[in-house]
């Protein structure tokens, strides 16, 4: 059968997949700290042996994440944290390593631990952070967590947990299957005094939703060009085992 129909399939296969990183970018332009994944193509080239390559596949990628800011929202909820620049926050994931995010929407359980949205521990210097009960929170720009005990006075206000707030180098940070960022070396990032952040705020997602549906119909029309190709191939092989059999 004709190589390129290969070729075709592998074209058609990898447009789809790039189509799936598109929509689910789409999918996610509400969501509070998100950050768009960039996908790439390029191709890969086949060999059998020494000398060049017989053909050369297609090939997307998803090689690292869009880490331009979003927007600043105004909440005006004091477990609504925002950080301002670069940098994260540490929170401790479903499978109990540490990773990072820059979605600040926090809340306290019932048993006074403060959890991310999506119930993930968030993590101080030593650990998950618990905030006893209170008349009033707030959360500095360093990150200090200070609460007014319940039935105590403003002058009674005391610092009770530290955000841990981390800024690792991008380039050495990957994106998981659970969207949040781990270092590539598995190790945990260190604590970064620079990193601060807003109270009251939260950061929206920094996905272009005009910009991913056009790259998602330049990804259909170029699916359906493989599909085309594919046809053809398969219409040639037709023709060539046809005129194989009037010989």
């Amino acid at each position: 059968m004709d190589r390129a129909l290969f070729i075709a399939m592998t074209g058609a296969k990898h447009n789809m997949l790039a189509q799936a990183n598109r929509a689910n970018n789409l999918v996610n332009v509400s969501t509070t700290g998100f950050r768009a994944d960039f996908e790439q193509a390029r191709s890969m080239a086949v060999y059998y042996g020494d000398g060049h390559p017989t053909r050369a596949y297609a090939l997307t990628e998803s090689p690292r994440a869009d880490f331009t800011p979003g927007s600043m929202n105004d909440t005006n909820n004091p477990l609504d944290v925002a950080i301002q620049g670069p940098g994260f926050f540490s929170v401790q994931a479903a499978d109990g390593t540490e990773a990072y995010t820059r979605a600040g929407s926090f809340a306290v359980d019932a048993t006074g631990m403060l959890r991310t949205m999506d119930g993930l521990p968030v993590l101080g210097a030593g650990g998950p952070i618990n905030i006893p009960e209170n008349e009033k929170v707030q959360i500095g720009a360093d990150g200090t967590i200070s609460i007014v005990g319940r039935g105590q006075g403003p002058e009674a206000m005391v610092e009770v947990g530290q955000l841990k707030l981390v800024n690792p180098d991008i380039q050495a940070i990957e994106k998981g299957d659970d969207g949040l960022f781990r270092q590539r070396d598995g190790l945990n990032a260190e604590p970064a005094v620079e990193v601060t952040v807003r109270s009251g705020m939260l950061e929206g997602s920094n996905v272009n939703a005009i910009d991913e549906f056009t790259q998602i119909l330049s990804l259909s029309r170029q699916y359906e060009m493989q599909v085309k190709l594919m046809k053809t191939a398969e219409e040639n092989s037709a023709s060539s085992a046809q005129l194989l059999q009037m010989s």
